[in-house]
């Protein structure tokens, strides 16, 4: 088993003994940024263009706020040029709409972001597909959504493609297992099972389970890896893992805590401490997909700057 140059963590609550491989998303991510910003360097060097990523935030959502905060720290780290849009939450859809176009015709912004979710008097759908493909390093337009669906170079949205990264650079082998999906989100659920199946990427054989679903146990029982968004904290348990199965936990619950400064922890779709040791690797929550997501949007950035699939 290859376990990569970010090598296999333990996690505090596994006991000794237990092999079980905690994939370490925040190394991982420190570790992409960081040749990112070689590549950078590189690029200025040569007399290129800096690459500048955009984010238009509407409101005050905290975890919005936290999401586009560590954007900026990791366009920082990156060596990228960064701008914040702020908006407070009664912009109408009309002076957003205005934003995204200004953004489009900007020729020195090489990406942008809306961050979701926005307030409910504004069409999300309209404000996705008012973005210039071209510039949609979240990779929801529906251009680039019908691209990756049919195995074409795009932007692939984040999360999914920082999931497939993270199976990459541990060496974990995905070519004909059985993937169980849990949820099919937008954002998720659904790219992840289109390229969990393709060729190039996953090549496993793939089922989406979600809250209709009246086989879900038996299935995820089955399953050599299954990838958690469902969004409902500790809905995995461990009467539906098989031994040595890979464990994906896309999960991140605010759920209230006491003993946190901030009066609330993150939590999972897994419940971790009794999941992961029958695991041959598992993420945490956070620390695992999390910091991916965010170094998969600094990646297709890069990839908007660099003209890599549209000029």
């Amino acid at each position: 088993m290859n376990k990569s140059a970010e090598g296999v963590t333990k996690h505090p609550s596994l006991g000794e003994g237990q092999g079980v491989g905690l994939i370490d998303g925040k190394a991982t991510a420190a570790q992409i940024k960081a040749e990112i910003a070689e590549e950078v360097k590189e690029i200025m060097a040569q007399g290129g263009k800096q690459p500048h990523l955009a984010a238009v935030l509407v409101g005050h959502d905290g975890g919005s706020e936290t999401y586009v905060k560590n954007k900026v720290l990791a366009c920082e780290a990156c060596g990228f040029k960064s701008t914040l849009i702020r908006y407070e939450a009664d912009v109408t859809e009309e002076e957003l709409l205005a934003c995204v176009d200004r953004l489009n015709k900007n020729g020195d912004v090489d990406g942008f972001i809306v961050q979701l979710p926005l307030p409910k008097h504004i069409d999300e759908q309209k404000i996705i597909e008012a973005i210039d493909y071209r510039k949609d390093v979240d990779g929801f337009h529906p251009i680039n959504v019908g691209r990756m669906a049919i195995g074409l170079p795009c932007f692939i949205s984040a999360t999914p493609l920082g999931i497939i990264t993270l199976l990459k650079r541990y060496g974990i082998e995905t070519s004909g297992k059985k993937c169980v999906i849990l949820g099919r989100s937008n954002i998720v659920g659904k790219p992840m099972a289109q390229l969990m199946m393709q060729k190039q990427y996953g090549d496993a054989t793939v089922t989406v389970c979600h809250s209709r679903s009246k086989t879900l146990k038996e299935e995820c029982r089955e399953a050599d890896i299954i990838i958690a968004a469902i969004g409902q904290p500790d809905f995995v348990t461990a009467d539906m893992v098989k031994e040595g199965a890979v464990i994906i936990d896309v999960g991140t619950t605010r759920v209230p805590d006491a003993t946190r400064k901030s009066g609330f922890r993150l939590n999972g779709d897994v419940k971790f401490d009794e999941v992961a040791p029958k695991c041959s690797y598992i993420t945490p929550v956070p620390g695992g997909v999390g910091p991916m997501t965010i170094c998969s949007l600094m990646k297709n950035t890069l990839a908007a700057g660099k003209k890599e699939y549209y000029k």
